[in-house]
């Protein structure tokens, strides 16, 4: 089915075709005509499908159709979990929108805040925000909300294990009860389809895949390694030519510093991206990434949501994450809109019940390989340990599946 076909106006459609796409994916043929119906929406689809053209293609449309008011309101909220995601998705607003009169406004922290104000004070038809840099805006009486008509939740699942509800709800609170909610996530849990009751109408479910399943383009693996021997284990992988654009991912902005540090002095060109980042630093890693003047992006849970990179061909789950979501959303950085990737996972000891309950979440075994190169505590990289502590990124306390045959050892 072609764009042409889904409804939307020749503005937009001439804007898609200058972006380079000709057929919509599965998730935009499905959700796109359900929002032009004005139904609340709940969409799902794994990492990588085109969710953010799926809710920005149908609201573009609407809104130029609407009537111009004599003076600019806000017409549509969009609420994403971190800085990244909100300015990629300002990038998709501008791209799909850029023959239309759209005025577009970024709302987030880690910036100075006279700009956001002012941005809000005098009116933009969409807003990108995140929810707890909005709401202390809101609570300074900047923002105007009245005749909002589109609230759109991205990354839905991640602002719950964020802690954002709180936040979410008092942001809704304020918003006029007459509007249309979407809601789009990667995955979704039982908890968050709750959760929607509060803030959406009967709403229409639109799924893509199954709601547990990484892209089926990944090609996975696990290394059975020792914590110590996990440095050199990646330096030996990297000797591959075929990894040329490498996303890593650690547990803490910390370990991510470390392995960073590491790869640099083996010649490795390597940009990090997490917490403690400036906000100028965190443009720079993903803009030195994206045009390949750093061959690999060292990166936490967080500060990663955002990074929507065309060809990066692996993605290393340096320290195995802790809850099978974050599984599916790190290797959905890879093997995106239909094309091919790879993901490693290094597993120790301390990883067994993880990787259980992951592989009870996606429904399948993990192939297993064998460290290629001898791991022992005395390769661990010599030089001093931090003296700080370390401080592990926030994450969702959830409790790994019980019954679940064991791995290791069979």
């Amino acid at each position: 089915m072609p764009f042409r076909e889904l409804g939307l106006n020749d503005h937009i459609l001439s804007a898609i075709r200058d972006a380079g796409y000709t057929e919509p994916t599965p998730i935009q043929s499905a959700a796109i005509p359900e929002v032009l119906t004005g139904k609340d929406i709940i969409g799902i689809a794994q990492t990588g499908t085109g969710k953010t053209a799926a809710f920005t293609l149908p609201i573009l449309n609407m809104l130029a159709a609407a009537k111009p008011a004599p003076q600019r309101r806000t017409s549509a909220l969009i609420l994403a979990p971190t800085r990244e995601l909100v300015v990629q998705i300002e990038e998709n607003v501008r791209r799909y929108g850029k023959n239309l009169p759209i005025q577009i406004a970024l709302v987030y922290g880690g910036v100075g805040e006279r700009p956001q104000m002012a941005a809000l004070r005098d009116g933009a038809d969409i807003i990108i925000a995140t929810p707890g840099r909005l709401l202390d805006l809101m609570g300074r009486g900047c923002a105007n909300f009245s005749e909002l008509r589109f609230l759109i939740l991205d990354e839905a699942d991640r602002m719950l294990d964020m802690g954002f509800l709180p936040d979410i709800r008092r942001v809704v609170k304020a918003l006029p009860r007459t509007r249309q909610t979407l809601l789009f996530s990667a995955t979704l849990s039982p908890d968050i389809e709750k959760i929607t009751r509060e803030f959406q109408e009967s709403p229409k479910v639109v799924q893509v895949g199954k709601r547990s399943n990484p892209a089926e383009t990944v090609e996975q693996c696990v290394y059975e390694v020792p914590h110590p021997g996990k440095q050199n284990l990646l330096l030996h992988l990297l000797r591959d030519p075929a990894m040329q654009m490498v996303l890593i991912f650690t547990r803490t902005k910390h370990g991510a510093d470390r392995v960073a540090r590491r790869l640099e002095q083996s010649g490795i060109t390597t940009a990090t991206l997490h917490a403690n980042r400036s906000q100028n630093q965190r443009i720079r890693a993903l803009r030195d990434f994206k045009a390949g003047t750093v061959r690999v992006l060292v990166a936490t849970d967080i500060a990663a949501r955002g990074i929507d990179v065309e060809g990066i061909s692996h993605v290393v789950n340096f320290d195995f994450p802790p809850h099978p979501e974050d599984y599916v959303h790190r290797i959905g950085r890879t093997g995106r809109a239909k094309a091919v990737g790879d993901a490693i996972s290094f597993v120790t000891s301390e990883d067994r019940a993880p990787l259980r309950s992951l592989e009870k979440f996606i429904g399948r075994g993990i192939p297993r390989k064998h460290a290629p190169i001898t791991m022992s505590a005395s390769e661990e990289p010599k030089g001093p340990r931090p003296s700080r502590p370390v401080h592990h990124e926030p994450v969702a306390a959830k409790s790994p599946s019980k019954g679940i045959r064991r791995f290791f050892g069979r």
